[in-house]
């Protein structure tokens, strides 16, 4: 079929769709511009204690340092490291344990009020268990990261698998499909929104996790900077080491994100 030229209406609204995107992009910028401008010009003017609250100078001085001393990447490879593998290990073991409760209703009926006190209770109280179980070092806070993510991928993917058209399923098994048949060709792929979703959410608590432990035992990592800092009053460390916690956290979710669209575009198994 010979190439379609799109109608004057389609160009229009494509142009008002870029330029909307454009606008907030100008936006998103303009807020993050003015907001370190007025922060520097508080601290400069006095309105402020650059003291207390640092500023965008001395934040980007003391990065500076870092990198010159050759700790910048020692702390930040240390916390993406763990957080990476206390990710990865909370939504592995997080999907196959609902993948379980899903195959089984006895066993998912037995374990709902345990999962129900899981989720509630706080999971930074688990910290010095952990340390005493299995030794103050990067196990530890691994572990904290697991116990923190891995509650949430378990509800999120189970209530996911359990809405499943039940009406495709029927058809499946009408049609002679296993359970596992069920699962592989569509229980699962219907959900790869929902994991999506999990994984998303589950950067931010793999961070918590990580930083948490790094707070309670550490010799390297953003947590341990962030603790040192304040220990010794030194606020532009604790701001600047907030930055590189940020800028991480962002980098994470923005690779998620473009796993995400890869399969949209390339596999078209995501709705």
């Amino acid at each position: 079929m010979p190439n379609e030229v799109p109608s004057s209406q389609r160009l229009r609204y494509l142009a008002a769709i870029r330029r909307r995107k454009s606008l907030i992009r100008f936006w998103q910028i303009f807020v993050l511009a003015f907001f370190l401008i007025f922060w520097e010009l508080s601290a400069r003017l006095g309105w402020i204690d650059a003291f207390v609250v640092s500023s965008p100078s001395r934040v980007c001085a003391t990065l500076v340092n870092l990198y010159a001393s050759g700790d910048l990447w020692l702390h930040v490879g240390t916390s993406c490291l763990e957080t990476v593998v206390g990710f990865t290990l909370g939504t592995v073991l997080g999907t196959l344990i609902a993948v379980g409760l899903w195959w089984s209703d006895f066993v998912s009926h037995i374990a709902d009020p345990y999962l129900v006190v899981l989720n509630a209770l706080p999971k930074t109280a688990l910290g010095p268990i952990f340390i005493v179980w299995i030794g103050a070092g990067t196990a530890s806070i691994i572990a904290m990261t697991l116990a923190i993510s891995i509650i949430v991928t378990i509800l999120n993917m189970h209530v996911g698998f359990l809405s499943t058209d039940p009406q495709k399923i029927r058809l499946l098994r009408s049609l002679g499909a296993t359970r596992g048949q069920i699962l592989r060709l569509l229980v699962f792929p219907a959900n790869y929104e929902t994991l999506f979703n999990t994984l998303k959410v589950n950067v931010g608590l793999s961070w918590v996790g990580v930083i948490m432990g790094e707070f309670l035992v550490s010799r390297a990592g953003l947590g341990y900077l962030i603790v040192y800092g304040s220990q010794v009053f030194n606020m532009d460390l604790v701001m600047a080491t907030v930055l590189l916690l940020a800028i991480a956290a962002v980098v994470m979710y923005q690779g998620i994100l473009w796993l995400e669209k890869i399969l949209k575009k390339r596999l078209g198994v995501i709705a």
